[in-house]
């Protein structure tokens, strides 16, 4: 999927794109389709590897040390574990949605990337493209589509199974979707007023002089709240808690199917980071080496300070469900319900009135915003 567009300026517009991609051709999006598909399974076996020794060392274990130096290749035997053991059929199960759940989970956990900006214009071969698969004026709508629709493979994954703890996990997960999409979604809204622009490649570029998390700290930290939520991780990994529900939706599940929900959850991991990244932490620029370096954000560089950034939130992930116990379904629904929907959209009418001073002032809207979420 590819999107040509004319070189633009390079403050973004309302609804612009500013990532050009005029001299893109296919062969150059075959190429980075296949490195975000490598990068995201690479990431994944490392991710696995980094959990486990980060968790270890929080709670004074070892983790993994035998197979492989520190442990490196244990994440490698649990794969062939997986393709290796026994793959069983429920006689009772819904036959084409059951093997169907697992594969539309993962399917749209590597879609989400498509439209991540890894870094700006380089040469490729010869050709100016951008690091980034596509763009186009709506890229951030297209990922919260893409989110909404990989929860489906969940629960039709437990409705499927016609199994009681299955189905129970599936439901919690429609609940949690329902309650965590509308925080999640409006503290984005706030992105789009003060950039300007739905593109990725746009927001990052009106960051250049302040990250928004820094000038939108409201949005920020309930966009954080909710990504956890979203990606069901602790202390919101209520589909598919293991002392209540043995796994949840994923119960019924064995082998690569099994495996396919496991990619997909760690998959979505980085997505959620790679978003929180891009729209609130300045994506792939680096303020503070470019205060000083004048090359920080040209050439290959910024891809760097890109997956650095992303690590950066997934240890944070790791570090909460090491610390953080699950909560109660009840708190859970209070949380998302009474408070962070509340606040979001008393935040959203506030950045709104503020964007609307600017317009007839002509003031910075980064000092604005910095100001107002301090107050």
């Amino acid at each position: 999927m590819t999107t040509t567009t004319a070189p633009m300026q390079a403050a973004p517009d309302l609804g612009g794109v500013v990532a050009d991609f005029s001299q893109e051709t296919w062969w150059l999006t075959l190429i980075k389709a296949g490195f975000i598909v490598a990068f995201l399974i690479v990431s994944v076996i490392m991710a696995l590897w980094v959990e486990r020794r980060g968790l270890a060392r929080m709670q004074t274990r070892l983790g993994p040390n035998v197979n492989g130096p520190l442990g490196l290749l244990q994440a490698i035997a649990d794969a062939g574990k997986l393709i290796m053991k026994e793959d069983f059929w429920l006689k009772g199960a819904e036959r084409l949605v059951y093997i169907l759940a697992p594969l539309l989970a993962a399917f749209s956990a590597f879609m989400v990337y498509a439209v991540i900006p890894f870094g700006p214009q380089v040469s490729i071969l010869g050709h100016s493209t951008p690091l980034q698969l596509t763009d186009f004026p709506v890229a951030v709508l297209y990922i919260l589509a893409i989110t909404a629709f990989g929860v489906y493979g969940i629960i039709l994954g437990g409705w499927s199974s016609h199994s009681t703890y299955p189905l129970l996990g599936a439901v919690r997960s429609a609940a949690q979707v329902i309650s965590y999409e509308l925080s999640m979604s409006l503290s984005i809204l706030t992105v789009f007023l003060a950039s300007g622009t739905m593109s990725t490649s746009g927001i990052v570029a009106a960051q250049e002089r302040m990250w928004w998390a820094l000038a939108m700290i409201p949005s920020f930290l309930i966009y954080v709240v909710s990504m956890v939520g979203e990606v069901n991780r602790l202390p919101f990994d209520l589909p598919e808690a293991e002392g209540e529900l043995v796994a949840g939706h994923m119960v019924e599940y064995s082998s690569m199917k099994f495996a396919w929900y496991f990619l997909a959850e760690y998959i979505n991991m980085f997505n959620v980071s790679a978003v929180c990244v891009t729209l609130f932490l300045g994506g792939w620029r680096s303020v503070i080496l470019a205060s000083f370096w004048e090359g920080a954000n040209s050439g290959w560089w910024p891809m760097l300070w890109f997956i650095a950034k992303v690590w950066m939130v997934m240890f944070f992930m790791v570090w909460t469900r090491g610390t953080l116990v699950r909560i109660r379904y009840d708190q859970f629904m209070r949380l998302g319900w009474k408070l962070l929907i509340p606040v979001s959209l008393a935040w959203f009418v506030m950045v709104a009135v503020v964007q609307a001073y600017r317009s007839f002032s002509g003031a910075s809207v980064q000092s604005l915003l910095l100001i107002l979420a301090v107050l």
